[in-house]
């Protein structure tokens, strides 16, 4: 199956999504590339950053692919990253794109029938944790997967989806948001939002917690439903759709004052970020279990982080509007 469609487009969305946000933040993202044999240990190649004009490095741009033993995927990424800056504290975009000759047990424990063939996964995938704790966090993703064997016909998906997570709630916000999800999936079909809707609501809360982890967006999974142009066309638009969904937001609420009481607040719900993505997010579990680079899987974790025992919020108080008004799953448009 001919992949090299998707994987322009998903580098190019990465660049793109990129300047837009160093415009926001007035200062470049850190670019790092990363290559390794099939087979290779998961961390056994230092990272190759590429020069800030001119040339390249790595399998991504020149399309080599080499062939190795039977193992841990090969294949390679660009991560571009920021840290501590005036806007995003922590924020990356990553692009991967790796292959390999048996599946993780986390992808077969659904799909059985896939067991034993040779794959490939790439996609893009970005999570901004901003400063201002009146600035939500928001994480991305666009993904395609193919699964193939001599004799059999691929079986290939896309998936993808966009959520917000607030730490001080504003319904215009979450309306405007919402909205845009909505508009990006409409042209495909009157009922993905509703659908994908539900799904993100569903995907995104702490079972241990009872307790969403922020107030949704839209999430896909195996999407291989009529033709392959209609699925790859419906994941380009919510790649596409992002940043008109995120970034009037921080233009919106960036030159917010705050103060201890403020930041507090957001590294304690920080902590649920964290421990949905280490316990439950089947992203985080696929890319470990097979042996995917741990510093770009484990880029979406913030950098400040606290927890308490027991804590509530005082009554009325912002803090508890957020539990109250915004994290229950609603009908924000």
């Amino acid at each position: 199956m001919d992949t090299a469609p998707v994987r322009d487009y998903f580098t190019g969305l990465q660049d793109r999504i990129v300047g837009e946000l160093e415009a926001v933040e007035g200062a470049p993202f850190l670019r790092d590339a990363w290559d390794r044999p099939q087979g290779g240990a998961a961390n056994s190649h230092p990272p190759n950053p590429l020069p800030a004009e001119g040339g390249d490095h790595g399998s991504l741009r020149s399309g080599s692919n080499t062939s190795a033993a039977l193992g841990r995927p090969g294949g390679g990424g660009i991560s571009r990253l920021i840290e501590d800056g005036k806007v995003f504290e922590r924020g990356g975009v990553n692009f991967s794109h790796v292959r390999a000759e048996a599946m993780p047990a986390s992808a077969t424990a659904h799909r059985p029938d896939l067991a034993g063939r040779r794959w490939e996964a790439m996609g893009v995938s970005l999570v901004l944790h901003p400063r201002n704790p009146y600035c939500p966090t928001s994480h991305m993703n666009v993904r395609f997967f193919v699964a193939e064997k001599e004799g059999a016909e691929a079986a290939w998906w896309f998936g993808g989806g966009m959520d917000l997570t607030p730490y001080y709630g504003f319904e215009a916000d979450a309306t405007h948001f919402h909205q845009t999800c909505k508009d990006a999936l409409t042209p495909y079909g009157a009922d993905y939002h509703t659908r994908f809707k539900k799904w993100c609501d569903e995907y995104f809360f702490l079972k241990h917690r009872n307790e969403a982890r922020g107030i949704g967006g839209i999430f896909f999974d195996d999407l291989n439903q009529g033709s392959f142009e209609h699925c790859f066309g419906l994941t380009q638009s919510v790649g596409d759709h992002f940043t008109a969904a995120y970034l009037p937001l921080i233009a919106r609420h960036k030159g917010a004052p705050y103060g201890d009481r403020e930041r507090d607040f957001q590294a304690y719900r920080r902590g649920r970020y964290v421990e949905f993505n280490l316990v439950w997010d089947r992203g985080t579990l696929f890319g470990l279990q097979s042996g995917g680079r741990t510093e770009s899987i484990l880029m979406s974790l913030p950098p400040i982080v606290k927890w308490r025992y027991n804590w509530t919020p005082k009554a009325d108080s912002a803090e508890a509007k957020l539990y109250t008004d915004f994290l229950p799953a609603r009908d924000w448009i």
